[in-house]
């Protein structure tokens, strides 16, 4: 059973979750509400779901100090719920401190309380370190050296933010928590399902496929049918200082963008030296770890030839990585584990029948067409079309067919079918 901590004035927080620090409203905060008149809010989903006064309604607002978690703790106190903020640190500030556009960092944490200061809503920090660590970047490292690409936005969505920070949640009493993610949660027959954002450009169910349906039971994403520039316009017309402030880039724990260097310091001495070789057997080159190679790459081979080749496999259990023309990039099937399924039936159901359905292998593509099915017993997809540079370790994001709107789930890929044989 979890012990409780009860801060004066504030509601209760599980000792395992100790608070590094609280800021209780001494007022009800600094904003004038009456300014949002003028923001086209039509799109926000404020609606929560629930029979009862939304004063008696509790809602934790994951806050990261962002533009977009503002808004959301903002509109929901507009709304009349209430509301407590909640930022994590996730990893060192000495760090974060140094990266502009990172996320959960100092500057974040700063910003996060100002923001709750100005809305009068209680803000609590919680250390999560020790666990984004685990569960994020040593799965990072480890991913790596084993020669796939791993994801970790995924990874944290999946582990520290949906599980963990859920069931703190819930231990404060809350009826659900809501985030700035854009993407849509509805609900169909008292089953909640996953839909994709209003505005295309900002989409990221990519990022969210692993969320399981007795979480999307909890979480709420009430910017899902807004437009990036509404979202600005109400966090400046409450004079909220982030208003301006970038959108977080890349990812957050990777300071000067040198995936290599968190994997060394994380498994220090693991990336050994290895051939680079060619898809005909050719010797053509070293390298110093496979670390520091993905499918697809071009550039930073330091091999000479008269052709441009790219990587189009990491064979890291003997350290090799191998090399060809552009058509050996091509992919017809893939396989994934580790999956989520929130379509009907279920997966195997839907692989053995053949379902016709979109598919998305990286954040920055398209879903293009294809069908479920199995490849070597396991989960997989089949495109109408091959794909180019699908890597291992990355997400496969399955959409309802034809529109590609609904997310069906999706899975880590773990093995690709060339499409040259």
């Amino acid at each position: 059973m979890t012990t409780l901590i009860e801060p004066r004035g504030g509601p209760a927080i599980p000792s395992g979750n100790a608070p590094i620090e609280i800021d209780l409203p001494v007022a009800d905060g600094l904003c004038d509400f009456s300014k949002l008149k003028d923001v086209d809010l039509s799109g926000a989903d404020l609606d929560l779901g629930f029979d009862k006064p939304r004063s008696e309604t509790r809602v934790v607002a994951a806050m990261s100090g962002g533009v977009d978690s503002s808004v959301v703790a903002a509109l929901l106190k507009y709304a009349g719920y209430d509301v407590i903020g909640v930022t994590l640190q996730l990893y060192d500030h000495g760090a974060a401190l140094k990266k502009q556009g990172a996320c959960c960092a100092g500057q974040d944490i700063h910003d996060a309380r100002r923001v709750a200061e100005a809305l009068g809503i209680p803000h609590y920090v919680l250390d999560y370190e020790s666990r984004f660590r685990q569960q994020v970047m040593e799965d990072f490292a480890d991913t790596y050296l084993k020669g796939s690409t791993p994801i970790p936005c995924v990874r944290c969505n999946q582990t520290v933010k949906f599980k963990d920070l859920l069931a703190t949640a819930r231990d404060l009493g809350a009826d659900c928590m809501a985030t700035g993610h854009y993407i849509r949660r509805t609900v169909d027959n008292g089953i909640a399902k996953l839909t994709r954002a209003a505005d295309p450009d900002r989409d990221q169910s990519y990022f969210l496929f692993a969320t399981t349906r007795e979480q999307l039971d909890f979480l709420r994403f009430p910017l899902g049918g807004m437009k990036k520039p509404d979202v600005r316009r109400a966090a400046s017309a409450l004079g909220l200082q982030v208003a301006a402030k970038p959108d977080s880039q890349d990812i957050c724990f990777v300071p000067a963008g040198k995936y290599s260097d968190i994997v060394e310091k994380l498994r220090p001495g693991a990336a050994g030296a290895g051939d680079i070789v060619h898809m005909d057997g050719r010797v053509m080159g070293r390298h110093e770890g496979v670390i520091r190679y993905t499918i697809g790459q071009r550039r930073g081979l330091g091999v000479a030839t008269g052709e441009p080749l790219f990587v189009t496999k990491i064979d890291a259990p003997n350290k090799r990585v191998i090399i060809g023309p552009r058509e050996a990039l091509l992919t017809s099937a893939l396989a994934i584990g580790e999956s989520n399924w929130l379509g009907e039936g279920s997966l195997e159901e839907a692989c053995a029948v053949g379902v016709q359905a979109l598919a998305r292998v990286r954040s920055t593509r398209a879903p293009v067409p294809g069908r479920m099915t199995l490849v070597d017993g396991v989960p997989g997809f089949v495109f109408d079309t091959p794909e180019e540079g699908v890597a291992p370790g990355q997400a496969c994001v399955l959409y309802a067919s034809p529109d590609g709107a609904s997310v069906l789930g999706g899975g880590f890929i773990t093995a690709t079918v060339s499409a040259a044989g």
